[in-house]
């Protein structure tokens, strides 16, 4: 059974999914840092995942 990568609290969904994509986090603006800790919305990466299109 292959393993998902874990969820960050700022992700829409699980990375590689249809209708997703990578954005910078609107919590740290892409830094991955919040007040010199890891931001808890993108787990420090900077980056979130996130519904795209309309609908």
């Amino acid at each position: 059974m292959a393993q998902e990568p874990p969820l960050n609290p700022g992700d829409d969904a699980v990375p590689g999914a249809p209708g997703t994509g990578e954005d910078v986090c609107p919590e740290c603006n892409g830094s991955g840092t919040l007040e010199g800790t890891d931001c808890k919305a993108c787990g420090g990466t900077g980056k979130v995942t996130q519904g795209i299109g309309g609908g």
